[in-house]
């Protein structure tokens, strides 16, 4: 027997084991509960007056006492068995190899990018050196876009069984057991690559395969199915199911699908700038404190709002964080945001986004379903022209943006390969530029201090998500006209971060 017990904690008594316990035997007016008898089941900060408090639900076990934390995966030794194809080895792809492995198929996963270990060369010379490895960066490689982008695990997603399955699995592989309590889940990006490695261990030690530096130029299609996939080196390899599974920036497969006149159709995404403030002043704003103190979290933020019909919102906010290059080719720019696990940078840093509108595509209509593709990368290649130096990047401080007055000085940045004062307000597209300058002004009023000059604003924000979607039906989830190919994740668009991509992924497996 047990009984659910909710607390509201000073952070610092949240803090200890002992002081939760007398707190729990306070409310039950009991002095025979010991730490042992119980366990959190959820955490989260609630910040919404001006003391700061953490919530605790809480287990608590009347006679029995709860044991250490056990979590048990079945894999099976799928070396002789039927093979599915898997393009990619992001979170869709990983977890789609997992399920097939307890389900007793066998994952041959093809990876155009480096394993996490080989990959971090490229990401170091992409940050000193300006170099961008087109195969070999922040959004290709083992693990995918996540794995060196932060590793945060909340998600929108509602089903709550599929997030803990996902969470207990990478809890098996490393993570620590506080993502299956904590309210926004977080890693870390000097951690993930440890536990993306281990589940690659578990893939191959149970007669999986999985090629690096294997990149899939074309699919064998027959009768409208399937049949395998070309590659690079032009070896054919066959197999009766393959999983699509390749990310939001893999845009050579996009120009594939749509070169085989396989459906593809254009989608709603956004795009903007990432932001940053000092940690100390968010910190300041959204705990009403001067100081955070040993007891909290750096603060996050969420804004959202709707300007100029459109809407206008943060995207991955990184407490304590950096940003980051994530161009996937020299000549763009593309800026992302990261946290590693302790989150103590000095910075915060989130992407503010606009949501793009059809007319805003209207000079892409001869690309068709690539329209918002071929948007996407034409601001990327704009932002690429206006620095001297490959991958430095444009910024301006935020006020100066918003009276659009080029910035004589810009603040400090976590962003290596470095930042260059630019007209920001006038590079942008005015549909973008506008709608950013009115929704700081909102934001602003939201969080009293968020609209600063101590901010700089830097561009561009782009791959929110994917410009267009690979349809599949409900019910089979096998593409709409095309048997046996399963599109999955991100880059399919059905899924938006880490702990949904990995769902999806698995969900396409148990179709299979």
């Amino acid at each position: 027997m047990s009984k659910i017990l909710s607390l509201t904690l000073s952070p610092e008594n949240a803090a200890f084991d002992d002081s939760i316990n007398n707190h729990i035997c306070k409310e039950l007016n009991s002095s025979d509960i010991e730490p042992s008898q119980w366990k959190i089941l959820k955490k989260s900060i609630d910040a919404r007056k001006k003391e700061v408090k953490i919530q605790l639900r809480i287990e608590i076990f009347e006679k029995e006492i709860k044991e250490k934390l056990k979590i048990e995966k079945h894999y099976k030794d799928v070396s002789n068995s039927e093979e599915v194809i898997i393009i990619g080895s992001g979170p869709a792809g990983l977890f789609a190899a997992l399920t097939l492995l307890e389900r007793g198929k066998k994952p041959i996963i093809f990876e155009r990018g480096k394993d996490v270990r080989s990959r971090r060369r490229d990401i170091a010379a992409i940050n000193k050196n300006h170099i961008v490895n087109p195969e070999s960066n922040y959004c290709f490689g083992e693990g995918g876009a996540g794995t060196y982008s932060d590793g945060k695990l909340y998600t929108r997603s509602k089903k709550r069984g599929s997030i803990i399955d996902i969470l207990e699995t990478l809890v098996f592989h490393g993570a620590k057991e506080d993502i299956l309590i904590e309210a926004q889940p977080h890693i870390g990006t000097n951690k993930l690559p440890k536990i993306i490695a281990n589940i690659r261990e578990t893939i191959l030690s149970h007669g999986g395969e999985i090629h690096f530096d294997t990149k899939v130029v074309d699919f064998i299609i027959e009768s409208n199915t399937i049949k395998g996939v070309v590659l690079q080196n032009n070896d054919k390899v066959l197999a009766k199911n393959t999983i699509l599974a390749t990310g939001h920036s893999a845009r050579d497969i996009f120009k594939l699908l749509d070169k085989k006149s396989i459906e593809i159709k254009n989608k709603p995404f956004a795009m903007g700038i990432r932001i940053e403030h000092p940690q100390g002043l968010i910190d300041q704003i959204q705990y009403s404190c001067s100081e955070r103190g040993p007891y909290l979290p750096p603060a996050s933020y969420k804004l959202v709002t709707q300007t100029n019909n459109r809407g206008v919102y943060s995207f991955c906010m990184c407490p304590g964080g950096f940003i980051v290059p994530a161009a996937t080719n020299s000549g763009e720019i593309v800026v992302n945001g990261m946290s590693p696990s302790k989150r103590d940078s000095v910075f915060s840093n989130s992407g503010i986004v606009v949501e793009v509108k059809e007319e805003d595509l209207t000079p892409y209509e001869k690309y068709g379903e690539l329209k918002g593709l071929f948007y996407q990368m034409a601001l990327e290649k704009s932002m690429c022209k206006i620095t001297p130096v490959l991958q430095v990047a444009p910024a301006q401080r935020m006020v100066d943006f918003i009276n659009r007055k080029i910035s004589n000085k810009l603040n400090k940045t976590s962003y290596q390969p470095g930042i260059l004062s630019q007209p920001l307000h006038e590079i942008l597209p005015e549909s973008i530029a506008h709608s950013l300058s009115n929704s700081f002004k909102v934001f602003g009023k939201k969080m009293k201090g968020y609209l600063t000059n101590e901010a700089n604003i830097i561009g561009l924000e782009s791959r929110t998500s994917s410009p267009l979607s690979i349809p599949r039906d409900n019910e089979t989830l096998q593409h709409i006209r095309i048997k046996k190919l399963y599109p999955c994740g991100e880059g399919a668009g059905y899924a938006g971060g880490i702990v949904s991509a990995a769902i999806d992924g698995k969900k396409v497996a148990e179709k299979i």
